[in-house]
This record gives C-alpha cells, structure tokens and sequence, in this order.
C-alpha cells in the first residue's frame, strides 16, 4: 500500500509539473515558450501616403495598419520578430524602439528583428535623406517606435508554452520579374541622359524580349502553438512587392493585410484569446512584383488584386500547415554587425548635367519623364557622406535560417543566400532593420534600369557582394 501511495504522489506531482501531455518535457529541462502580439499603428489622416512619384495626403482608411510580433524564448535565449505596414523605417526609428524593448523585457537589440512591409498605402516613416541619420523623430515617427515597442511587451507577456516547426510550399503564380530586355529605345531612357539596357515596367506599347532576372516561387513559413495545439502565430515570407491596386488618399496594409486576415478564418482562430497574430514578411523581391507583362489580362476593381493575392498565399500555407513536423524545442541564437558601404555620389559632369535638367522649362518636353525628380535625388546624394553604415542580421531557429537586410533586395541575391547557407532551411526577410533603397547585383548594375539609377540605388554596385558575404559569415558562426 506505501508503495503504491509513492507511485500515485508521484504520478500527480508529474501531471501538476507538465499537465496531462505524457509527451511533456522533464521539470529539469528547457522549457520553449513563445507569444504573439499586434499594435494598431495607423496615422491619422491628413498624413502624406508615399509609395508612388509624388505623395497624396490621406483621407480615408480602408483597413488598418499594424505591427506584427513574434516573441520566442528557448529558455536561455529570446527572439523578437516585428512586421511593420510601411514602406520602410530608418535605423534610427528601429533604434528607439530596440531601446525600450531592451530596457521593458531585456531582449538585447541583436535578438529583435524589425522589418516593413513595404505597402504602398501608408504614411512615410522615412527621415528626409536615408544616408543621414535624423537626430530628431517626427511625431509619426515617434509614435511608431511606441507601438513596436508596444507589441513586442505585449507578446512578451504572453510567452507561454509553446511548440514550433517550419516549412514552405511553391507557388510562383502571382510572381513576375519586372525588369524587361525591350526593343524600343525611348521605353529604356534613363533620366540622366541615356539608354539603359532593360527597363522596369515597362509601358503598353514595348516589345518584350525576355525578364531580366528570376523569381522565387518558395514561400516559407514559422509556425507556433500552444501545447495544446492551439495556433498562436505563423510568420510567413513571400518574395513579392506590394501588390496596389489602392486608390489615391487610401491608407491600406496591402495583401499583407489579408493574409492575416485569411489566415485565422481558415485556421478558425480569428476570435480566439489571446489573439492568433498572422505575420507575412517580404522577401527578396526588390525585382518582383505581380504584373505579368506578357500577358496583362483583366483590370482589377480597387483592393481586388491585393485580396486575391494575399487569399491565395493565406490558402497555401493553411493547407501545408497539418503536414510539418513540431518541436517542443529548438535553439535560438541570432547574430548582428555593421558593415560600411560607400555613398553612391556624383561627379562634375553629372551634377552639371542634372543641374541643367532642374533648370528645364516646365513645358519642354523632357528626355525621361523623372527626370527632375532625379535631378533633386542627385543634389541630396552630393551633400551625404561619403559612407553609411548598415545593420545586417541572422537568426536561426532549430536548423532554420533567417536574414536580415535593410534594402530592397534582388532576387536573385536571396536565391544566392538560401544556396550557400550552412542550416537546413533559409529565408530573407528585406527592408528590415532600417531602409537603404534598392540592392541590385553588379551585373544587374550594368543593365541599368530604374533600381539601379544613383537616386533609387545609393549605395557601391558591388555592395550585394559585400552584404551576401557577411550574411553567410553569420550564418556559419549561429550554426556552429
């Protein structure tokens, strides 16, 4: 009878440690945790939307903007994942927030991963000259750092124990290159004087030859759940632009937006406590967005496109979801440096030349419709520094691999990054930890075309180069 008392005292003492699961980890053992938060941060209207040559004033909010968290702890270490609806942040925006969340819940700054999502339909975050770091933060700005910093405490808080697991599935339907060789000379001038030898988007009436670069049709997936198998959080990743198609004076999350949305109906999650939180980051699509220039086929209502898009990415990953394997826990490290890239700058004979351009009549005809625009671009390049300093960050997750970079990347680089990285599973997440412009490759460079003019570029042609090095050295130093 004393025996068999033992066994029952023992047996409670279990359930009471790890709960009914006879699957659940020893009292003595890591624990994983993890938790999911969002943090409304719409700007009021009246706020200029960027995104397109010349900003509009807002005037109505079709659906609301966000920052997306994602809190894992593997009981030694603690990541911070954030997606925010912008088109892009500075590193000094990201900064104020880093500060806080470090200070609130003692995640160092190189375990918090912010990024945009790159919607067109929001308020600018951007300071007035990307190379210099503003002293000052604007009221938005301002507020922003608030609310990331917000949804990161509230994630936090809710860490609870959790299981994770990985994976991806293929779809390139909705992608397209848009970078085109054409025929047609006037289709490919640049607003410097010149001809290019592809052209972005390019117009109705060119004659196609063929893309200029690949696409990636894997979209990548981290999912999270309580041990009761209840979803707390999946963070997908997608190597698409925007996808538009949002009125003028419209504040909008884009397909981001609805692949949040769709995702917790199909999970049938979407009134569950504490919330499910979807989370879709922008890969490497600096060259991708989702107009096949080959065959243009039906115009699309205002928001249509975008919630066809993100409905179809939303149904990709609820249907793989059931099928990859769950860990009750994985290591987490993470890895950040800076490197130094120098300035794109003029010389003389260009400066001259733009300087003649903004001198135009505003009725003569120009040789390149932006060309005024880039005019201005060259003038703020000539007084930056001559370099800048960019984050670059890795994280990994059981044997998978996430990058961190801070500019519109090419394809064709994050192809390059998954190839060579040393973990078993690898995704880059771009415009994260601040927004530098466009990373075309040196041989994308010599094409010309509109990511890579000195304006929409503004760092050395061989920085691709340079950035894919230190990302894969990280890689080898997180997997070790």
């Amino acid at each position: 009878m004393q025996r068999l008392a033992v066994h029952c005292l023992l047996l409670l003492l279990l359930i009471l440690v790890c709960g009914p699961d006879a699957k659940c980890i020893a009292q003595d053992s890591p624990v994983f945790r993890a938790g999911a938060a969002t943090a409304n941060i719409t700007p009021p209207l009246g706020q200029p939307i960027v995104g397109g040559w010349s900003p509009t004033p807002a005037d109505e909010v079709h659906d609301e903007l966000h920052a997306r968290a994602l809190v894992l702890d593997d009981g030694k270490t603690k990541l911070a994942i954030v997606l925010v609806d912008n088109v892009g942040v500075p590193t000094e925006v990201y900064d104020q927030a880093n500060r806080r969340i470090e200070e609130t819940t003692g995640i160092p700054k190189h375990c918090q991963l912010f990024a945009s999502t790159h919607t067109h339909s929001a308020t600018s975050a951007r300071s007035d000259n990307a190379m210099v770091r503003a002293e000052t933060l604007s009221d938005y700005q301002s507020f922003l750092a608030s609310r990331i910093a917000d949804a990161v405490r509230m994630a936090h808080k809710r860490l609870t124990p959790a299981r994770i697991g990985w994976g991806s599935v293929e779809d390139g339907s909705e992608l397209f290159n848009r970078r085109w060789y054409v025929v047609e000379e006037e289709q490919r001038r640049n607003p410097f004087g010149g001809v290019d030898q592809v052209r972005m988007n390019p117009g109705s009436g060119a004659t196609l030859i063929r893309p200029a670069g690949p696409v990636d049709p894997e979209l990548s997936f981290v999912s999270v759940q309580a041990l009761t198998g209840q979803p707390l959080c999946v963070l997908g990743n997608y190597s698409l632009h925007y996808v538009g198609g949002v009125p003028a004076r419209v504040i909008s999350a884009d397909y981001f937006g609805v692949f949040a949305e769709e995702l917790a109906q199909r999970l049938n999650v979407a009134s569950q406590s504490p919330p499910f939180v979807g989370i879709l980051s922008n890969g490497t699509s600096g060259d991708v967005n989702n107009i096949n220039f080959s065959n243009r086929g039906t115009s699309y209502e205002s928001f249509v496109k975008m919630r066809l898009v993100g409905k179809k990415v939303a149904d990709n990953v609820a249907a793989v979801l059931p099928t990859i394997e769950y860990h009750n826990w994985v290591e987490l490290k993470a890895a950040r440096t800076e490197i130094e890239l120098a300035v794109r700058r003029p010389d003389e004979k260009l400066l001259t030349t733009m300087r003649a351009i903004a001198a135009k009549p505003a009725d003569e005809k120009p040789y390149q419709t932006h060309e005024k625009t880039y005019a201005e671009r060259i003038e703020q390049l000539a007084a930056s520094p001559e370099r800048v300093s960019v984050p670059l960050q890795v994280l990994k997750i059981g044997d998978l691999g996430i990058a961190a970079i801070p500019f519109e990347v090419f394809t064709e680089i994050g192809l390059e990054i998954k190839a060579e990285c040393p973990l078993k599973d690898c995704f880059t997440i771009e415009l994260a930890n601040g927004s530098f412009g466009y990373l075309p490759t040196p041989a994308q460079h010599k094409l010309g075309g509109y990511e890579t003019w000195m304006g929409t570029n503004k760092v050395e042609t061989e920085a691709s180069e340079k950035i894919t090095r230190s990302i894969l050295e990280m890689f080898g130093e997180v997997s070790r």
